[in-house]
């Protein structure tokens, strides 16, 4: 949500940062709003003011014993004139607050302009490819062969976009997550949260998914919705709270299972685990001060890359542009690993700076030790990983010539030592 006041004092620089995200300007128009909300909130008091001078005048005429029929009636004509004005003045308010709502963030400055993923800037690599003695295969291929990951049989009880993992597989998928968890909470300094993974509306409005994209969530019939990341009740533990100084950052992190409708996906990322309805990952959330927020990026960053050096999966980082980003992100970072069987990159993690924008939206404040007026905090989320897509980039960056796959040395502790996964017999 953005500040209107902000707004009032530099409309041509918020213009300027809709027209980089490819939006319309719409400064003129939430000031008029803004302008006409609060005319009728003057005239209300207005209107008040000139109620409770001509009470005074009522109470000295009636002292005097004189007739003070004509300001009674003009009281009480005044209290539905100021009841209009403000009703009036509520509705202005409530219809730039629904256009406000639907405003994504300003991106930062260093953000690339670009019109879509083609226009992304490449930061860093890391790793090099495995080179091949032999045609490899994507994980599909490799996960049907072995007998563990059945896409048929899911189809059967849900319909497309779901798989079915078992047997070493789906013990490989709950290691990854455990391997993740272990890392970030042991070593990155995050706090594991056990998070409900249904939520009313004001939780998604807080963080940018309503109302603007109920489409591409999961909505169940007594009004609540299936969380599409674990960024979604992780922020939400600072709304409505303000917090000590002190306190901060504050730092979370959460494996869930994540669920999306996948509207206007139809035909992309069909085949295999890529996009799916349901899904496991691994989410960080970070609350901060405003002045550390672009250092916490660059470290949630770090902390998503060290996953994949551990598990050495060549990927490079990109910074999106202005037509890639997210509605609430400033700021966003895609860390995209490499997959053999597609001879591509693909994203596994997205970092965002989403600054007060979020925070704004559930009224996530906090106070400086200082004793000053409370603040908006800065939040980022990020994936930390993609538990699914990091299952597929094992498989396939593993892969040996009969089709098994060799598991990672870090996930050795998590296997029950099982070194190698073989097609079931």
């Amino acid at each position: 949500m953005h500040d209107i006041r902000k707004i009032r004092e530099t409309p041509e620089a918020f213009d300027a940062g809709l027209k980089r995200r490819g939006a319309e300007a719409l400064s003129a128009r939430l000031l008029a709003l803004d302008a006409e909300r609060r005319a009728l909130e003057t005239r209300a008091q207005e209107i008040q003011a000139e109620r409770n001078a001509a009470a005074k005048e009522i109470g000295a005429r009636k002292s005097k014993g004189e007739d003070a029929e004509d300001l009674i009636e003009q009281v009480s004509k005044s209290k539905d004139a100021q009841a209009a004005a403000e009703a009036e003045a509520k509705a202005k308010g409530d219809e730039l607050n629904t256009l406000l709502a639907t405003i994504p963030n300003i991106p930062d400055a260093d953000v690339p302009d670009g019109k879509d993923e083609h226009d992304n800037i490449e930061v860093r690599k890391w790793g090099v490819p495995a080179a091949f003695d032999f045609t490899p295969k994507d994980h599909v291929e490799l996960g049907e062969a072995l007998g563990q990951m059945d896409f048929e049989r899911a189809a059967k009880m849900s319909g497309a976009r779901f798989v079915l993992l078992t047997g070493q597989l789906a013990r490989l998928e709950r290691a990854l997550a455990a391997f993740m968890l272990d890392v970030h909470t042991l070593e990155n300094g995050y706090t594991e949260v056990n998070p409900p993974a249904l939520v009313k509306d004001t939780a998604l409005f807080g963080t940018g998914q309503l109302p603007k994209f109920a489409d591409d969530l999961f909505h169940t019939v007594d009004d609540y919705w299936l969380i599409p990341t674990a960024e979604v009740p992780l922020t939400n533990i600072a709304a409505d709270e303000t917090v000590a100084e002190s306190a901060l950052p504050a730092r979370f992190t959460a494996k869930t299972w994540c669920f999306r409708s996948e509207a206007g996906s139809a035909g992309k990322d069909t085949r295999g685990m890529i996009r799916q309805h349901q899904f496991t990952k691994v989410e960080m959330v970070s609350m901060v001060k405003p002045e550390e927020s672009d250092a916490e990026l660059e470290r949630m960053t770090e902390c998503a890359e060290g996953i994949l050096q551990r598990l050495d999966l060549p990927y490079r980082t990109v910074a999106l542009c202005t037509g890639d980003m997210g509605f609430g992100a400033a700021k966003t970072y895609d860390i995209e690993v490499w997959l053999p069987g597609q001879n591509t990159y693909r994203e596994i993690s997205s970092c965002s700076n989403c600054r007060d924008f979020q925070a704004r939206r559930m009224n996530a404040r906090f106070k400086r030790a200082d004793g000053k007026k409370p603040e908006f905090v800065h939040t980022l989320n990020g994936s930390g990983l993609a538990v699914g897509r990091c299952l597929v980039a094992v498989l396939e960056n593993y892969q040996n010539a009969d089709g098994s796959i060799t598991i990672p040395k870090a996930l050795l502790p998590y296997m029950a030592g099982q070194e190698v996964i073989r097609p079931d017999a």
